[in-house]
């Protein structure tokens, strides 16, 4: 059973910094396309970025583009959110979550970690 935790969130003021990992358990990390999403109170989850399984290949939302980074290490099994200029609309729980797949998606994926909030503060 392929488990994910995530960690590394908190609050933070406007213009601040969080580096997000979430790490993979139970499965075969480097044979899964990883990605980041979050939820925000009142709002459905929306994709925020995506990496292919050997890392060469990432996708972002258009809001988070510039600001936020992710990357993977595959041989600690963990894929980290880097969070740079924060804003207070980046609130949410931050979900990390896997697809055994070849193809980045930004939609469809198997697996998800239990969420990590980021509050960020004006």
């Amino acid at each position: 059973q392929v488990q994910l935790v995530e960690s590394g969130g908190g609050l933070v003021q406007s213009g601040g910094s969080l580096r997000l990992s979430c790490v993979c358990s139970g499965g075969t990390f480097s044979t899964y396309v990883m990605g980041w999403f979050r939820q925000a109170p009142g709002k459905e989850r929306e994709f925020v970025a995506a990496i292919s399984r050997s890392g060469a290949v990432t996708a972002y939302a258009n809001s988070v583009k510039g600001r936020l980074t992710i990357s993977r290490d595959n041989a600690k099994n963990t894929v980290y959110l880097e969070m740079n200029s924060l804003k207070p609309e980046d609130t949410a729980v931050y979900y990390c979550a896997a697809n055994p797949s070849v193809l980045i998606s930004r939609t469809r994926y198997d697996y998800w970690g239990q969420g990590t909030q980021v509050t960020v503060s004006s």
